[in-house]
């Protein structure tokens, strides 16, 4: 994925302002170590350089279980979503990657489910990015700990770190406006 990011960025010329939360976080972070000549910021929003030991298959599981027969809009994806037991904000995130009318998931769900170890995880890599990198936070999710800092620091020696109050690990979908302002201001820092 840091290569594909990689691509993009050379295909539109210079470098990029990159914003990655969770999975696409850990890409954001590989681009940066990988391919340094093509990030100017970095913000990695609610993950860490850090093997995971859980997994985010109950969530591939619930867009599995949607009945797409029976989808017209996307409110009744999210109906049968919050059957499932899926929080309001990821109904509403999840659901944005549904085709309607296609009656699909735009995410590929049986190719996240079959590298949900390989997502978890995160390589050894041997560089350093010199930039500036924010560590977004969750005010209340436990995926950066404090323990986490130094893997962090080695990998990424100017990062900053804040916290968004009252956001878990889906912070985005939890605090949008919180979060699109703490990156503007970041990034127009």
């Amino acid at each position: 994925m840091a290569d594909d990011l990689a691509e993009v960025i050379a295909e539109i010329g210079g470098t990029a302002d990159v914003v990655g939360h969770s999975m696409g976080g850990k890409a954001a972070m590989v681009l940066a170590l990988r391919h340094p000549e093509t990030v100017r910021r970095l913000t990695v929003a609610d993950i860490a350089p850090v093997p995971y030991s859980h997994s985010q298959i109950q969530f591939i599981e619930a867009m599995r279980a949607v009945d797409l027969t029976q989808v017209e809009r996307r409110s009744d994806a999210a109906a049968q979503l919050e059957a499932l037991g899926v929080d309001k904000a990821l109904q509403s995130f999840f659901t944005q990657s549904l085709d309607v009318a296609g009656q699909r998931w735009r995410l590929n769900l049986d190719t996240l489910a079959a590298e949900m170890s390989q997502i978890m995880d995160f390589p050894k890599i041997d560089a350093q990015w010199p930039g500036p990198a924010l560590f977004l936070t969750g005010g209340t999710s436990d995926y950066v700990r404090p323990e986490h800092r130094p893997a962090i620091r080695a990998l990424f020696p100017r990062a900053r770190f804040v916290k968004l109050p009252g956001a878990g690990h889906w912070l985005h979908a939890d605090k949008p406006k919180e979060f699109a302002a703490t990156i503007r201001a970041y990034v127009n820092a």
